[in-house]
Parts: structure tokens; sequence; C-alpha cells
């Protein structure tokens, strides 16, 4: 591989134990580069024993608060775990935290509640993760314009992308006029493109067909990664999530293997990135053309899939999901 090849694997997973142990090894094994967290994440973690004092001792505040509190510790344990390969390389050496889902209509209570996070947490390699909606775009343009690293999160189609990428484009724009920082001290974006949330709502109506399963989630992401390197922001990376497999069907690490691509990065289940250490020595996938891209897409429509209506639906499903699993934190505190 060479040395301009700039793949990166991320961990999807916070817990305070781990964090203790597993994590610091994978960092200084350099199995991982970086992290993220969302609210089902936190749901399961919030329930282990590890936090059990601290809740004790936060009890009589407000539950919201309460969560705050917990998710900020590991957040800011992360931060300062990672931040040597941040200072090092401020490609890398990120955590993210996601605003409250239930902000995700809410343009001005995001970016608050984006930018008090990010204040109160306090350190630079703390990315503020965002749903890729109407409001969520809003919100990351203002946060990249004062200087705060956002992960826009749930992306699922071609008009997401580019409206994540419009709004980071105007967002370094605002940055660059207001402030003399070089592009090294820029914050960071990444674009979170989910993969196999799509195949396993179609891999079915492929298999009746007698088509290739597993492949759309992996064509729709590579068909998104062309269009945010396209606009060729330095600081933007596309991230691919949602990569852990489900069943015994395909080989665990295999959306990393698929999605192995330069300028990229991966974010994980820990058992994904545990199998894919096992594997060896990477190669780089192949990335289909624009053109291929399409062609495929043609033929999946022809088969009877609507590519914009499945991921509308998975959209809301994930949005859905999120606001579910932070309700049951809140509920459980």
């Amino acid at each position: 591989m060479s040395n301009n090849f700039s793949f990166s694997l991320w961990c999807d997973f916070i817990e305070r134990e781990f964090l203790e142990k597993g994590f610091i090894q994978m960092i200084k094994g350099d199995v991982i580069k970086g992290a993220t967290s969302n609210p089902i994440i936190f749901q399961q973690a919030l329930s282990k024993d590890s936090y059990k004092k601290q809740k004790e001792e936060l009890k009589g505040k407000n539950k919201k608060e309460i969560y705050e509190t917990l998710a900020k510790s590991d957040i800011q344990r992360a931060a300062e775990i990672l931040l040597p390969l941040f200072n090092n390389n401020p490609n890398d050496g990120y955590v993210s935290l996601e605003v409250d889902p239930n902000l995700c209509d809410e343009a001005k209570a995001t970016i608050e509640e984006g930018e008090r996070l990010f204040k109160e947490i306090n350190y630079p390699n703390v990315m503020i993760k965002i749903p890729a909606t109407k409001a969520g775009y809003e919100a990351m343009e203002v946060l990249i314009s004062k200087g705060i690293s956002v992960n826009a999160t749930l992306v699922f189609t071609k008009e997401q992308t580019i409206a994540c990428m419009e709004a980071f484009k105007k967002g370094y724009e605002i940055l660059k006029e207001q402030s003399n920082k070089a592009i090294k001290d820029y914050p960071r974006a990444v674009v979170s493109v989910f993969v196999s949330r799509l195949d396993r709502k179609c891999d079915k109506i492929l298999k009746d067909h007698n088509l290739p399963t597993a492949t759309l989630g992996v064509k729709n992401a590579q068909y998104l990664y062309h269009i945010i390197n396209n606009y060729e922001l330095p600081c933007v990376r596309t991230l691919f999530a949602s990569t852990g497999v489900k069943g015994d069907e395909l080989e665990p690490s295999y959306y990393i293997k698929e999605l192995y691509h330069t300028h990229s990065i991966n974010t994980a289940p820990l058992h994904t990135i545990e199998a894919f250490m096992q594997t060896g020595e990477p190669k780089e996938a192949y990335l289909p053309t624009l053109e291929e891209l399409e062609e495929y897409f043609k033929n999946v429509k022809e088969i009877g899939i609507d590519l914009n209506l499945v991921c509308k639906e998975l959209i809301e499903q994930g949005l859905e999901d999120f606001k579910v699993a932070f309700a049951k934190i809140l509920k459980n505190l």
C-alpha cells in the first residue's frame, strides 16, 4: 500500500471499562485511529456496573443532565487517550458525540447544544455528530464556521450527501473569511454513509431476482464516496458506517474489505475490527466508476427497488431508533 493511501479504522463503540483496557491497547497497536458513539451505543453502555458510582453521585439532577455528565466523562476520556494521535495528524484521533436526536428538526437548538457540548468537553479532537436533515445542514455549516468538527450522520442519499458537502463548503468559506487559521488547523468533517442497513432491507428482492446480495449498500456507499471526493474539500472525508454484518452469510469484516478505499474512514463494531485484524494485509478495494454504478442502479430499479423510497424509510427509521434509544437512556437513569 502506498504512503498516500489514507484509510483509517475507527471503533464504533464507547464504554467505560473498555476505554481503560481494550481501547488503549488498540490505539497502541495502531489498530484504530478514532472512535464514534451514538444513543444506541450509550444505551447499552450505561447499563453496566462501571457507571453505578457516578450515577449515585448525580442523583437528584434531571435525567438529561445525568446522561450528559456520564457521556461527557467517557467522551473526555476517549479524547484524552486519542489526543496524541490527533496532535500527530489532525485528520485522525477523533471521538464523536451525538446531539439529542429529538433536535433533528431544530437548527437553532442543535447549534446551541453542539456548541455547548464541545465547550464543556473541552478537547479539540471531539466531533459533534448531527443527523443529515434540513435543520442539520444549517447546524453543520454554523459549527464548522465556528471551528467545531462535525460528523454528519445517517446519510443514505445523493441529496443528503450534496447538502452536507454544501454546508461544509459554506462553513469553511465563512471560517476562512473570519480567521487567519491555516488549513491544518481547520476543523475536520466526516460524512457518515450508512451501508449494511440498505442490504438488510433489499437483499431478499435481489435474491429473488438472482442478483448478488450484500452489494447494494456497498455500491450506494461508493457512489456517495465519489460525490464527496469530487468536492475536493481537504478537511472532509467519507466515513463508512453501519459496517457490522448480521448473521453468518458474510464474513465479519466484509464491509471493511469491500470499502477499503483511500481518503476514507470505516467505523466498525468491536467484533468486526477483531475479525478484520485476523485477515492479514488488506488490499485496496475495486472502485467502480460513476457510470458503472449508475448502470447498476438502473438494473436495481428494473427489478422493483425504488432506492429513493427505501433510503427515505431508512433515514426515518434511523432517526426513530436513535430517539427510542435516547428515551430508554433517560427512563433508566
